[in-house]
């Protein structure tokens, strides 16, 4: 069980790094940053909008695995069956860090006036922020979050524990960056370009470990391959 938690935040992780979330979370963290009193204020905020963040994927993530465990036959099918489906599953999330097939979507839930109003409204802001942009989920959040932390979740049933972590792991970078704009602000754009190169690579041997360990599972459940 140590490994999925771990696997589980090692999700998160590369969740919060990949461009379109970290862009995001960038710019919400300096912006409250730059409309508190003080550099604690500003730490404090980004807790508070990991904790949104938090906070965003457990409810959804309950919500769902609620719903599809809850009903016996879903239940039964999924726990006896999920593992069949891991590997193809595998494959395609791999294909999607790769980009070996581009998509281009974003679930957008606020638009920018409202994020403007909770932008100005400090720590409670902060909070809201952090809730409101978890729900906007782009091909590569989507795919590590529905494809691979869910299954994890019902294969393993664990409905809050997992997407628990998942979501302490999208907030670690975040609270990272609460403390380079807090202390030091000039270093933000040398720290950002260096954690886009490191995400490039993350990502990349993230894919191919996925395609592999789908393969692996195709092999052992469907031919009986064993090592």
């Amino acid at each position: 069980m140590l490994l999925v938690i771990l696997s589980a935040l090692w999700l998160g992780v590369l969740t919060s790094i990949s461009p379109c979330p970290l862009a995001t979370n960038i710019a919400a963290i300096s912006f409250i940053g730059k409309n508190v009193s003080s550099p604690y204020k500003a730490v404090f905020s980004g807790f508070l909008y990991t904790f949104g963040r938090v906070l965003s994927y457990v409810g959804v993530g309950v919500i769902i695995l609620a719903g599809l465990l809850s009903v016996p036959s879903v239940a039964n099918f999924l726990q006896h069956y999920i593992s069949l489906f891991m590997g193809p599953l595998l494959i395609a999330v791999g294909i999607i860090l790769l980009e070996l097939v581009k998509f281009n979507f974003s679930t957008g839930v606020c638009g920018a006036e409202l994020q403007n109003k909770l932008k100005n409204n400090g720590l409670i802001g902060a909070l809201l922020l952090g809730i409101l942009f978890a729900l906007s989920f782009c091909p590569v959040s989507a795919a590590l979050f529905f494809g691979s932390l869910l299954s994890l979740s019902v294969e393993h049933n664990s409905k809050v524990l997992l997407p628990l972590v998942y979501g302490i792991g999208t907030g670690l970078p975040v609270i990272i960056f609460a403390f380079i704009i807090a202390f030091s602000f000039n270093s933000v754009g040398k720290a950002y370009n260096k954690l886009v190169k490191i995400e490039f690579w993350m990502r990349k041997i993230t894919g191919v470990l996925f395609i592999v360990a789908g393969i692996y599972y195709i092999a052992t459940h469907f031919f009986g391959f064993s090592i």
